[in-house]
């Protein structure tokens, strides 16, 4: 992978994440991120609206699933 490349810099940030997260709740090696992730053009004001809405929202959406 290219150093600087979108892949490298969201495999940095989760993995630092990870690290610190682990840390605090002392769970070494415990994963915490899904493997891999999406990425998609955002192209209109509403597409961006839309994608903000599902950021804020899914935690949410986590504890619902988590109750059924």
């Amino acid at each position: 992978m290219a150093a600087g490349s979108l892949g490298a810099v969201v495999r940095a940030f989760k993995s630092a994440t990870t690290k610190r997260i682990n840390e605090r709740q002392g769970t070494p090696g415990k994963q915490v991120w899904q493997r891999n992730y999406y990425d998609r053009v955002i192209r209109s004001d509403d597409e961006l609206y839309r994608a903000r809405r599902y950021i804020l929202t899914n935690p949410e959406r986590w504890s619902d699933s988590a109750n059924s």
